[in-house]
């Protein structure tokens, strides 16, 4: 019985004011949580009143059903199985790093001299280097499951993170990072 009650109770919550509130429960990775999604909150609010925006953010495969998703944002190439994907914006990877470390830096071979913060995605430095056409210089240092916590070691000056930069506009914006080249 109280269980039943306590849906009752969930389901009018969701009538405060009169007027159906829909929730809407979105898993996305941190770094477009944080560098697209969560700086265009307050204006998608104040346009969709009637919705109940619910964030889960990780890096992990997801599961929409199991998870209780509504929808998942993810970087890839849309070739999930299972799923209807809809592209929404391009991210490549590009170099960036505090402005100390951008003074030593005038082209790509010039990389091989600093630390190289890397993410668990193993062959993205290489795919980088072989695009710039510059030799990929044997990789060493930190690994970083998140993206965010790659620009904060970035910006501290800890090495040169590969980031998708328009995800990272505050950071840019503001000088704590800059593209070295």
């Amino acid at each position: 019985l109280q269980e039943s009650f306590d849906r009752i109770g969930t389901l009018l919550d969701r009538y405060s004011g009169g007027r159906l509130r829909e929730i809407v429960t979105v898993g996305v990775v941190g770094s477009f949580a944080a560098g697209w999604l969560l700086p265009r909150l307050a204006v998608f609010s104040a346009r969709e009143p009637a919705i109940d925006l619910r964030v889960l953010t990780n890096n992990n495969r997801v599961d929409l059903a199991g998870d209780g998703l509504d929808l998942a944002i993810r970087f890839g190439d849309g070739s999930w199985h299972g799923t209807v994907a809809t592209p929404l914006m391009e991210a490549s990877l590009t170099p960036l790093c505090a402005p100390s470390i951008a003074r030593r830096l005038s082209e790509p071979a010039d990389l091989a001299r600093e630390t190289l913060l890397r993410s668990y995605r193993a062959d993205e430095w290489q795919r980088w280097f072989d695009v710039a056409g510059a030799p990929c210089p044997t990789l060493r240092g930190p690994i970083f499951d998140s993206s965010p916590t790659t620009a904060a070691a970035a910006a501290a000056g800890a090495g040169v993170a590969l980031l998708p930069a328009r995800l990272f506009d505050q950071d840019l914006a503001s000088g704590r990072l800059v593209w070295p080249f």
